[in-house]
């Protein structure tokens, strides 16, 4: 497992991170040679400024390279691994995760594991890096305690829904990590609940000049509530959800992924030049031929009639000839990036799921009314009227679809639904050729196994 990361790249990131936010794009960083002299490592916790800069590469990366934000981000191709897009494209790796023939050798799953362990490492070198300071204030070592304990638990999760079991990574020590085991799912839970909750004690409510670009004590409730509703603690989940939802409101439909949107709880700022998001980029269909994808017909004929989720959320092309129209999502509009204002950046947490997530507590809780009140306002905000479902089997079936509607496209949600709620058989095996069971979970990276045997078993049917 490639989890090592050399000290002086670190602080080369952090120097330039920080000359990147007061003067020049984010983009070009990561194209300059490491310095040679690693003794200036030792400095980078002892002030607040380059710990920041440290912190701010980590979003960096997490919005360019790949897994949650950048070209083939999970929202993308998830989607495509599910019910959500069709695919048109030539790549090998994305064709294998459109047809259900993943190989461990693949370089997608590849990049997705590295990826996220990287940042993980960088994380934690935070955490320990602040912890052995001497002139950080209590105020400072805490704010970036929780940002770093976040972002681990946060990577952490998305590591378990793609590949199950997972390491759980709390250390820089690159011999340690180099031979460290596969977690146990519930122990898996425990870690990511033990990280969330001692990020709660450390951070504020501190929404950096509205822009919620930056983990706070809201952003850490949010992926609490979804951790807590993934590993069946109904309670917690409602907790947690009700804990947003009393502080945000729902942003009108046409406005819900604008970077001002009153709805958003946690998103990701694509750099210092006015740039718009990947997913517009890669989801808007600007000619035929396409870039490569396009909504499923199914997802696009799941809309009830007047919902605006469809009028406003997703788009269509027609070819010159008239044969053949594509419907793509339309959730992010802007493309380019001459503006002089950023118009939309990714979201990675937004109100409506915490709405949807308290629903299905509810209901698993016995609170009929009270989950059809949160389904409810969701649909009333798509101009639907409210749910006829009465009783838990037909709810969660409605929070299934309401989710499938509201969520599409965005972050994989669709996929680690089917996958959690034992939906995925029923869905794709008539739809998706090459699947099998085994497909609830990625490989592990063969490369990492011949790395680091501790991680075997291979996953079943890789």
């Amino acid at each position: 497992m490639k989890l090592y990361i050399n000290k002086t790249r670190v602080w080369m990131y952090t120097i330039l991170a920080m000359l990147i936010i007061t003067t020049i794009s984010c983009d070009s960083f990561v194209e300059v040679d490491p310095p040679k002299n690693s003794l200036v490592t030792k400095t980078v916790f002892e002030d607040a400024a380059t710990v920041e800069s440290a912190m701010a590469n980590i979003f960096v990366k997490m919005r360019q390279q790949g897994l949650v934000s950048g070209n083939f981000s999970i929202s993308t191709s998830l989607g495509i691994y599910a019910d959500e897009l069709d695919y048109f494209g030539s790549s090998p790796d994305i064709l294998k995760l459109y047809s259900h023939n993943v190989l461990a050798s693949d370089g997608q799953v590849s990049l997705w594991w590295n990826h996220a362990f990287n940042l993980i490492y960088a994380a934690n070198d935070i955490i320990e890096g602040v912890a052995a300071s001497q002139t950080l204030s209590e105020e400072d070592k805490d704010r970036f305690t929780g940002q770093a304990l976040f972002v681990r638990a946060y990577l952490h999760s998305l590591l378990l829904s793609l590949f199950g079991e997972v390491p759980y990574i709390m250390t820089t020590d690159y011999i340690e990590n180099n031979r460290a085991i596969r977690t146990p799912e519930p122990e898996v839970f425990e870690k990511l609940i033990g990280d969330l909750n001692e990020a709660v004690n450390l951070l504020d409510n501190n929404n950096q000049a509205n822009e919620n670009i930056l983990p706070n004590l809201q952003v850490v409730y949010a992926l609490l509530a979804r951790i807590y509703l993934y590993s069946g603690d109904w309670a917690m989940a409602e907790t947690m959800a009700s804990n947003l939802i009393g502080n945000y409101g729902l942003e009108d439909i046409d406005k819900v992924f604008l970077k001002g949107s009153n709805e958003t709880i946690w998103q990701l700022m694509l750099g210092d030049n006015p740039v718009n998001t990947y997913d517009a980029l890669q989801l808007i269909i600007t000619g035929i031929p396409t870039q490569g994808m396009a909504l499923m017909d199914d997802l696009v004929g799941a809309f009830e009639a007047g919902d605006l989720r469809y009028t406003h959320w997703t788009n269509s092309i027609t070819s010159d000839d008239g044969q053949t129209t594509l419907y793509y999502a339309h959730k992010y509009k802007a493309t380019h990036n001459t503006t002089t204002q950023s118009e939309e950046y990714s979201i990675l947490f937004r109100l409506a799921e915490q709405y949807l997530i308290r629903a299905e507590a509810r209901v698993q809780l016995g609170d009929i009314s009270g989950s059809q009140a949160d389904i409810n306002v969701i649909r009333n905000r798509a101009g639907l009227g409210n749910t006829t479902a009465n009783d838990k089997a037909s709810l969660l079936d409605v929070i299934l679809h309401e989710r499938r509607l509201e969520l599409f496209t965005e972050q994989g949600h669709r996929w680690f639904d089917l996958k959690r709620m034992g939906k995925a058989e029923e869905v794709l095996s008539p739809i998706k050729a090459g699947w099998r069971n085994t497909d609830i979970v990625l490989p592990i990276p063969e490369s990492e196994l011949e790395l680091n045997p501790n991680l075997k078993p291979q996953n079943a049917g890789y």
